[in-house]
């Protein structure tokens, strides 16, 4: 059985962008996580070793969103995405969305997102 495992709207403050101003201020990020892997063994064990944990994915996002700065989250997406096929060879493609909320545009926008899909 094939499957996605999400990790959904996972939320951070961190200080990315290319003005300045958001390396110095911050502001919030939201971060989705999809992992596509084959999900056979989990369902067959109720094994938390024979599918991704969730944690340790969270963990690598945050540890991305709030320890490093980048210009872009193009950036930022990539590298998570990166990260966590590395942390697990089982996957077979991760996709990660980066959401800055309140982007600075020179008026009212809610937020820019940028979607990135590495395949393992």
């Amino acid at each position: 059985m094939y499957g996605t495992v999400r990790l959904i709207n996972a939320v951070f403050y961190g200080h990315h962008g290319v003005m300045e101003e958001e390396h110095r201020l911050g502001g919030r990020y939201e971060v989705d996580v999809a992992a596509d892997m084959d999900l056979s063994a989990a369902v067959a064990s109720d094994n938390l070793k024979d599918t991704v944990n969730y944690e340790a994915i969270y963990t690598i996002v945050k540890e991305q969103v709030t320890q490093h700065e980048y210009a872009l989250i193009e950036r930022l997406a990539g590298l998570i995405a990166q990260e966590v096929a590395e942390a697990h060879p089982a996957l077979d493609a991760v996709e990660v969305t980066v959401r800055k909320c309140g982007p600075p545009v020179g008026g009212l926008a809610g937020r820019s997102e940028v979607s990135l899909r590495h395949e393992a």
